[in-house]
């Protein structure tokens, strides 16, 4: 056999050596395709769905990370590495596991938020129902939230959702004269448009119809979309008090051995209890989430200062700064304030949020708890 035939030969072996590992190659990747679930765009629906019927009040991250972030240890070095612990605040910003904390650029976030909670376009006027309403009172814009609670959670939306809502609603009312029988359709389609910026499956047009017993037709609520989208500029991202409850929660929570849920709901309970309340829109949402966590630290523990050197580092805000709002707050807690508005009283007497509606508050705040913070 001469040279010019082994070397076809050889080269023959080895096209079919290759074709052979080629072939098994192909047959083990069919097979972990056969093994591996694989995502098409109904489950995609169906996951979509989850996450919309998921508890209104849990951190949307929760799902979402799962897929990502698969070593918390790793990513916890991680942001530990990339982040210089110059103050206190840093070192807790520092500590968190949570890829939405951004633990290394979360003080500038939050000072952009502040400084955008304080622009005119985004704040409500805190008189608007005196200076510009003529039909609807106080006590109906607290009947329309509580009703929006409600709704929230027959539909089972975020917190977030709500909070906006709220927010549309005033900001609208401060700038639009309205009839008191078109409040509640600006309820609704208010909870429409932050449910398109919130939800990953927001309900339709004709399930907020629905829940009206179909006083509006679907096109009075496409009709009145479009009147709030252009009273309010298309402004539609605003910081709430839920934005900021997030992180002074986790702040508040520094001095408890382990992460502590009750103060968690008790915090949500106070917050949504605040909407209720006209006389609560003259205050910044930040101003309302520290009053929140004062006075949900003082009714667990009543005989401690409930403010902190690292809740006021955080927050900005001194004891003193907070003493209005507070006494509000605690007088809607104790019933002294909008006692015939239920709704949020019910959402929190269930176990899931540890009944923390139930739970009794002292029915006087020690002044001496308004001083300075205590380290």
């Amino acid at each position: 056999m001469t040279d010019q035939e082994n070397c076809r030969r050889v080269t023959r072996l080895g096209k079919k050596r290759a074709a052979e590992a080629m072939a098994l190659g192909e047959s083990q990747q069919v097979q972990q395709s056969a093994n591996k679930k694989r995502v098409v765009l109904g489950e995609l629906q169906k996951l979509s769905n989850i996450v919309a019927n998921r508890n209104p009040n849990q951190n949307l991250g929760s799902e979402l990370r799962k897929p990502i972030c698969r070593s918390k240890k790793k990513f916890k070095k991680a942001v530990t590495a990339a982040t210089v612990t110059k103050k206190n605040a840093e070192d807790i910003d520092a500590k968190s596991d949570d890829p939405q904390m951004c633990g290394s650029y979360v003080s500038e976030i939050y000072e952009y938020l502040r400084s955008m909670e304080m622009e005119a376009k985004r704040r409500p006027l805190p008189d608007y129902i005196e200076k510009v309403q003529k039909d609807v009172s106080a006590n109906m814009r607290g009947v329309l939230v509580d009703w929006l609670v409600e709704v929230a959670a027959e539909y089972k939306l975020l917190s977030d959702t709500l909070y906006l809502t709220v927010s549309y609603i005033d900001r609208f009312l401060s700038m639009n004269v309205l009839n008191r029988q078109r409040l509640q359709l600006l309820g609704v389609t208010s909870m429409l448009i932050a449910s398109k910026y919130e939800e990953i499956n927001p309900p339709h047009v004709e399930d907020f119809c629905y829940i009206t017993d179909n006083t509006y037709s679907k096109e009075e609520v496409v009709k009145m979309e479009a009147d709030v989208l252009k009273s309010l500029k298309f402004e539609m991202g605003n910081p709430t008090i839920k934005t900021f409850l997030r992180r002074f929660t986790t702040v508040g929570q520094e001095d408890y051995n382990t992460s502590n849920l009750q103060l968690e709901f008790l915090g949500y309970y106070l917050a949504e209890l605040s909407l209720l309340d006209y006389c609560c829109i003259r205050f910044l949402p930040s101003l309302v989430a520290a009053s929140v966590i004062f006075l949900s630290r003082f009714t667990l523990r009543p005989k401690l200062h409930p403010w902190s050197s690292a809740l006021q580092q955080y927050s900005g805000y001194k004891p003193v700064d907070l003493k209005d709002c507070v006494c509000l707050i605690h007088e809607l807690q104790l019933s002294k304030r909008g006692s015939s508005l239920v709704a949020v009283r019910e959402k929190y007497k269930q176990h899931k949020f540890k009944c923390v509606s139930t739970l009794s508050s002292l029915p006087e705040i020690p002044q001496s708890f308004f001083e300075d913070a205590k380290e």
